[in-house]
């Protein structure tokens, strides 16, 4: 019996950088588990769509399917738009079987991702001590979806840097710039950026923008080995029952 598809649900946007990067780093999960066949679907402004993607495979036979949100916190998308959409589709296409897995924040894999960002970026592990870190996200009206990334920040206080403050790029506040001026003004000597977010779009540019002030900015997650391997593990969770024990993705 085969194993099942794992498709993996991107919002999509405009910016062509976005999908790009998503096909990207579904290219590293493949190579990570070669024989797995990995899908995208994207919910907006990108081909092919979520329901688009379903119905071919429905089509092609295969018998059960893991959809995968890439988001990194459980806020709107991830409680209503992403359900809705596998909702429908279980009802048009009863011969598939769709199982959802988690969003995948928060992860300590995405913690190295992000430091692994910030070393690219010219930060080593020694320059910690005198660097105040910007966790800026995309935001959300999602009170959840906001405490999660106030405890990541929290979490990562405790990794030796020192101060670590979260940001957020529309619906909540602060916004970027004021955080790093708050840090400027506290005395911090060397303020960092790093933009929780897997894609490039209008909302990471907005923290670039918002970052002009600080001394380091690194780069979005995108396709890195960490991201690649936490998108496996969130699929091994929904396929592998609990009682077996499962080694990290290779």
């Amino acid at each position: 019996m085969s194993a099942p598809v794992l498709l993996v649900i991107a919002h999509g946007s405009r910016d062509p950088r976005h999908a790009a990067t998503v096909h990207a780093l579904t290219a590293r999960v493949r190579s990570l588990r070669p024989g797995l066949r990995v899908e995208t679907g994207f919910l907006d402004f990108n081909a092919p769509s979520v329901p688009r993607v379903l119905e071919r495979l429905a089509a092609e036979g295969a018998a059960e399917v893991v959809a995968l949100p890439l988001l990194l916190t459980r806020a709107f998308h991830a409680k209503s738009d992403i359900p809705s959409v596998l909702h429908e589709a279980r009802t048009r296409l009863p011969q598939l079987a769709i199982r959802q897995a988690g969003v995948l924040g928060p992860s300590p894999l995405l913690n190295t991702a992000l430091e692994q960002r910030l070393h690219e970026a010219g930060l080593t592990p020694g320059d910690k001590g005198s660097t105040g870190l910007v966790l800026a996200s995309a935001g959300s009206s999602d009170p959840e979806a906001i405490a999660v990334i106030a405890e990541i920040a929290r979490e990562l206080r405790h990794t030796g840097w020192c101060a670590v403050r979260p940001a957020f790029a529309s619906a909540s506040l602060p916004r970027t710039a004021d955080v790093v001026r708050a840090l400027r003004a506290e005395g911090v000597r060397r303020v960092a950026v790093a933009p929780y977010v897997i894609a490039p779009g209008r909302l990471p540019d907005r923290i670039a923008e918002g970052a002009a002030e600080a001394d380091v900015l690194s780069g979005v997650l995108g396709p890195s080995l960490p991201l690649a391997r936490l998108l496996l593990n969130r699929y091994d969770e929904v396929c592998v029952p609990a009682a077996v024990p499962r080694a990290l993705s290779a």
